[in-house]
């Protein structure tokens, strides 16, 4: 779990918007989308994002910007201090994921290579 007062993840304000799209469209009720990562793709690891119908004992919640997220217990580590955006353009709309742990992405932007934070970076962060 991370530090008292500190979020994990923060939304800017497109992110935070389309989340509450997310919710308000959902075929059935959700608390909020769960963020997670998990292995594969060239670079080793990609985001995952889902509807989370209900908050599960070990999700670090996220509440900013009047939107619920949860995070991935597993997946804490890998997206502390992470800036989730939201950006459209001529091509694409997409969340984004500015994750200061992130070394490096593949050329196609569907997978990264993330090295989890240390102890040290916890506190450093509070």
């Amino acid at each position: 779990m991370a530090l008292p007062g500190f979020k994990v993840v923060t939304l800017t304000d497109a992110a935070a918007s389309r989340v509450k799209d997310i919710i308000g469209k959902a075929d059935r009720p959700i608390v909020g989308v769960r963020v997670g990562v998990k292995n594969g793709g060239c670079a080793g690891m990609s985001y995952t994002m889902e509807y989370a119908e209900s908050v599960n004992p070990l999700d670090e919640v996220v509440e900013d910007k009047g939107v619920t997220v949860l995070i991935d217990p597993k997946a804490v580590l890998f997206l502390l201090g992470t800036e989730m955006d939201f950006q459209t353009s001529k091509m694409s709309s997409q969340f984004v994921f500015n994750n200061p742990n992130q070394t490096s992405a593949c050329g196609c932007g569907e997978s990264v290579a993330i090295t989890p934070a240390t102890p040290t970076a916890l506190q450093s962060a509070n």
